[in-house]
């Protein structure tokens, strides 16, 4: 699949979530990590298991970050139950070895999103009243922490933002 190429993809409510379905378009680079973190694995002995190739194709299939309860409940929604133990052993090794990146988000909460070679990522707005999870970008606060780099003499690796308050639906329920 070239760059260009786009899909549509239905969100379904989950039962963990009191969350209406969402009908979303992106761009998908999905199969391209999925196939690059297989392969990277396979290339560092890591034999192909079901478990650990469902969890990373469900990861590729993400907009945004998820949890380990959210994998377990999408997958036994799919029909292709994994074991709750099976998906956080495979989040832990993906995290490990630099393929996903968790992101602690309060509460005791760590949701896990694929890390793409070409640094493209986003950033999360967090509600603390009902839990929503929303990804943002914004080039000025790329600019801001490229400065923060050069003025501290940091070589920056990486970084997460997470912005933590109340989503509209809550402010407006208030």
């Amino acid at each position: 699949m070239g760059a260009d190429y786009m899909l549509t993809r239905l969100i379904p409510a989950t039962t963990s979530e009191s969350r209406t379905a969402i009908v979303t378009t992106v761009q998908d680079r999905s199969t391209s990590w999925i196939d690059a973190t297989l392969e990277a694995l396979r290339g560092k002995g890591h034999r192909d298991g079901s478990a650990r190739r469902t969890v990373i194709e469900l990861l590729g299939r993400q907009d945004c970050c998820v949890t380990a309860q959210e994998i377990f409940d999408d997958l036994r929604i799919e029909g292709t139950p994994v074991g709750i133990a099976s998906i956080y052993r495979t989040l832990e090794q993906l995290t490990r070895e630099g393929f996903v990146q968790r992101i602690d988000v309060g509460a005791g909460i760590s949701r896990f999103e694929p890390l793409h070679a070409d640094g493209e990522h986003h950033h999360h707005l967090v509600c603390d009243s009902c839990g929503k999870v929303e990804a943002f970008a914004d080039d000025q606060l790329e600019r801001a922490l490229r400065k923060v780099e050069g003025r501290t003499g940091y070589s920056v690796a990486g970084h997460d933002v997470v912005l933590r308050g109340a989503c509209r639906d809550c402010v407006e329920a208030q």
